[in-house]
C-alpha cells in the first residue's frame, strides 16, 4: 500500500492549544478495554490528568475504566467537543461524517492516522481537524506533564530515566 500524499496542513501548536482549552468533553471512538491498547492509555491519562469529561464509543464493549461505553456518537449524553479517533484508516471518513452529524467541534486523528478525505469532510462542515497527533501527548506537552510514563517528574532531561 502506497502512503497517502500529505497536502493538508494542520493547526499550529498555539491553535492546538486553543482547541484543547475550549474543549470540555472528549469522545474516544474506538476506545478499548485492553490495557495494552493506546486508546486505553490515553483514556486513563485523560480521566486522571485532565479536566475533560471523557466518553467511550465502541459498539462491542460495555464498560471501560468503570464508565459505560456508547455504541455511537449519537448515543452520547452530550455533544462531544472533540472526537478522538482510534480506528483503522478505511473507517476514518465514516467517523468524520458521524462527528459532523453529532455536532462535534473537532475531529482528532491519533498518531499514525492521516486521512485527507476525512479531514475534508470535517473541515467542510466547520470542524477543526488535527491529524497524526496524540491528545494525551499534546495535553501533557502544553501543561508541563510530558514524560514517558505520562507523569510530571519535574525534571527536564533528554536522558532516559532509570527506574530502580
Amino acid at each position: 500500500m502506497t502512503a497517502e500524499p500529505r497536502t493538508w496542513t494542520g493547526p499550529s501548536a498555539p491553535e492546538r492549544l486553543n482547541i484543547l482549552r475550549r474543549t470540555g468533553s472528549i469522545a474516544i471512538v474506538g476506545a478499548s478495554n485492553k490495557p495494552s491498547r493506546a486508546s486505553y492509555f490515553v483514556a486513563t491519562y485523560l480521566q486522571s490528568s485532565s479536566p475533560y469529561r471523557v466518553y467511550f464509543v465502541n459498539p462491542v464493549v460495555d464498560e471501560i475504566l468503570g464508565q459505560p461505553v456508547y455504541r455511537s456518537l449519537a448515543d452520547l449524553p452530550e455533544t462531544p467537543d472533540l472526537v478522538d479517533v482510534f480506528r483503522k484508516h478505511d473507517d476514518l471518513p465514516g467517523v468524520a461524517r458521524e462527528a459532523v452529524e453529532a455536532g462535534a467541534g473537532t475531529l482528532w486523528l491519533q498518531l499514525g492516522s492521516w486521512h485527507e478525505e476525512a479531514a475534508a469532510i470535517a473541515e467542510d462542515a466547520g470542524l477543526d481537524v488535527v491529524m497524526d497527533r496524540c491528545v494525551k501527548i499534546e495535553h501533557a506537552r502544553f501543561h508541563g506533564g510530558l514524560h514517558l510514563a505520562g507523569f510530571n517528574t519535574g525534571v527536564i532531561s533528554a536522558k532516559r530515566q532509570v527506574l530502580a
